[in-house]
Protein backbone atom coordinates (compact mmCIF):
# COMPACT_ATOMS: atom_id res chain seq x y z
CA UNK A 1 0.00 0.00 0.00
CA UNK A 2 3.15 2.43 0.11
CA UNK A 3 2.44 3.10 -3.42
CA UNK A 4 -0.78 4.73 -2.65
CA UNK A 5 1.13 7.53 -0.83
CA UNK A 6 3.18 10.41 -2.43
CA UNK A 7 4.22 13.34 -0.90
CA UNK A 8 4.96 17.39 -2.08
CA UNK A 9 6.61 19.83 -1.02
CA UNK A 10 6.13 23.44 -1.58
CA UNK A 11 6.65 27.37 -0.14
CA UNK A 12 3.57 28.88 -0.36
CA UNK A 13 3.72 31.82 -2.72
CA UNK A 14 3.33 35.58 -2.09
CA UNK A 15 -0.38 35.54 -3.77
CA UNK A 16 -1.27 32.85 -1.37
CA UNK A 17 -0.66 35.26 1.56
CA UNK A 18 -4.17 36.49 3.14
CA UNK A 19 -4.10 40.30 4.90
CA UNK A 20 -3.51 38.08 8.20
CA UNK A 21 0.09 37.23 6.82
CA UNK A 22 -0.80 33.77 6.67
CA UNK A 23 -1.70 31.48 3.49
CA UNK A 24 -5.33 31.55 2.79
CA UNK A 25 -7.27 28.89 4.10
CA UNK A 26 -8.52 28.60 0.09
CA UNK A 27 -5.02 27.81 -0.78
CA UNK A 28 -4.77 24.36 0.83
CA UNK A 29 -7.31 23.02 -1.78
CA UNK A 30 -4.83 23.65 -4.20
CA UNK A 31 -2.06 22.08 -2.71
CA UNK A 32 -3.87 19.26 -2.00
CA UNK A 33 -4.67 19.09 -5.82
CA UNK A 34 -1.57 19.42 -6.77
CA UNK A 35 -0.64 16.58 -4.07
CA UNK A 36 -3.32 14.62 -5.64
CA UNK A 37 -2.38 14.51 -9.31
CA UNK A 38 1.35 13.77 -8.17
CA UNK A 39 0.19 10.44 -6.56
CA UNK A 40 -2.68 9.78 -9.26
CA UNK A 41 0.07 10.10 -12.18
CA UNK A 42 2.55 7.58 -10.30
CA UNK A 43 -0.39 5.33 -10.58
CA UNK A 44 -1.15 6.33 -14.52
CA UNK A 45 -4.37 6.97 -13.28
CA UNK A 46 -4.25 11.04 -13.26
CA UNK A 47 -7.28 13.25 -15.04
CA UNK A 48 -6.50 12.78 -18.43
CA UNK A 49 -6.20 9.05 -18.18
CA UNK A 50 -9.40 8.92 -16.05
CA UNK A 51 -11.16 10.87 -18.79
CA UNK A 52 -9.66 8.34 -21.33
CA UNK A 53 -11.28 5.87 -19.30
CA UNK A 54 -14.48 7.18 -19.49
CA UNK A 55 -15.16 8.27 -16.18
CA UNK A 56 -14.94 11.25 -14.82
CA UNK A 57 -14.43 11.87 -10.96
CA UNK A 58 -16.13 14.69 -8.96
CA UNK A 59 -14.86 15.48 -5.70
CA UNK A 60 -17.93 15.22 -3.58
CA UNK A 61 -16.72 15.54 -0.14
CA UNK A 62 -14.12 17.56 1.32
CA UNK A 63 -13.00 18.20 5.04
CA UNK A 64 -10.46 20.17 5.99
CA UNK A 65 -9.12 20.87 9.91
CA UNK A 66 -6.97 23.91 10.15
CA UNK A 67 -4.14 23.15 13.47
CA UNK A 68 -1.90 25.99 12.82
CA UNK A 69 -1.42 28.54 9.36
CA UNK A 70 1.52 28.24 6.85
CA UNK A 71 3.00 31.42 5.69
CA UNK A 72 5.34 33.05 3.78
CA UNK A 73 8.62 31.36 2.57
CA UNK A 74 7.89 28.42 4.87
CA UNK A 75 8.50 25.01 3.06
CA UNK A 76 5.41 22.57 3.82
CA UNK A 77 5.12 19.15 2.95
CA UNK A 78 1.58 18.11 1.46
CA UNK A 79 0.89 14.09 2.47
CA UNK A 80 -1.50 12.56 0.36
CA UNK A 81 -2.60 9.06 0.63
CA UNK A 82 -5.63 6.95 -0.99
CA UNK A 83 -7.45 5.49 1.92
CA UNK A 84 -10.61 4.03 0.42
CA UNK A 85 -11.14 2.65 -3.22
CA UNK A 86 -13.72 0.18 -3.52
CA UNK A 87 -16.66 2.10 -3.88
CA UNK A 88 -15.33 5.97 -3.96
CA UNK A 89 -11.88 7.30 -4.08
CA UNK A 90 -10.87 8.60 -0.36
CA UNK A 91 -7.50 10.18 0.07
CA UNK A 92 -6.21 12.04 3.40
CA UNK A 93 -3.59 14.89 3.57
CA UNK A 94 -1.50 15.77 6.16
CA UNK A 95 0.26 19.57 5.70
CA UNK A 96 3.31 20.34 7.74
CA UNK A 97 6.17 21.97 8.27
CA UNK A 98 9.29 20.53 6.36
CA UNK A 99 11.37 21.86 9.13
CA UNK A 100 10.04 20.85 12.50
CA UNK A 101 7.47 18.04 10.89
CA UNK A 102 5.28 20.22 12.84
CA UNK A 103 1.11 19.48 12.04
CA UNK A 104 -0.43 22.76 10.25
CA UNK A 105 -3.61 21.05 8.70
CA UNK A 106 -5.19 17.67 8.01
CA UNK A 107 -8.10 16.99 5.48
CA UNK A 108 -9.59 14.46 3.26
CA UNK A 109 -11.47 14.19 -0.36
CA UNK A 110 -13.92 12.21 -1.47
CA UNK A 111 -14.42 11.37 -5.29
CA UNK A 112 -16.86 8.96 -6.92
CA UNK A 113 -16.85 7.53 -10.62
CA UNK A 114 -19.43 9.04 -12.91
CA UNK A 115 -19.57 7.55 -16.21
CA UNK A 116 -19.12 10.22 -18.83
CA UNK A 117 -21.63 8.99 -21.45
CA UNK A 118 -24.79 7.91 -19.45
CA UNK A 119 -23.83 10.56 -16.44
CA UNK A 120 -24.43 8.19 -14.13
CA UNK A 121 -22.51 7.56 -10.66
CA UNK A 122 -21.20 4.23 -10.16
CA UNK A 123 -21.70 2.87 -6.85
CA UNK A 124 -18.47 0.60 -6.50
CA UNK A 125 -15.15 1.94 -8.51
CA UNK A 126 -14.57 0.68 -12.01
CA UNK A 127 -11.96 -1.65 -12.56
CA UNK A 128 -9.79 0.37 -14.40
CA UNK A 129 -8.85 2.15 -10.87
CA UNK A 130 -8.76 -1.24 -9.26
CA UNK A 131 -6.20 -2.47 -11.73
CA UNK A 132 -4.27 0.88 -11.59
CA UNK A 133 -3.91 0.13 -7.58
CA UNK A 134 -2.96 -3.25 -8.13
CA UNK A 135 -5.80 -4.99 -6.43
CA UNK A 136 -7.87 -7.29 -7.71
CA UNK A 137 -11.57 -7.33 -7.04
CA UNK A 138 -13.38 -8.77 -4.30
Amino acid sequence: MQQWVHEIELEPAFHDIDVMEIVWHGHYVKYMEIARCALLARLDYDYPQMRASGYAWPIVDMRLKYVRPATFGQRIVVRCEIVEWESRLKIDYLVRDLQTGEKLTSAYTIQVAVDMATRQMQYVCPPVLWERLGVSAC
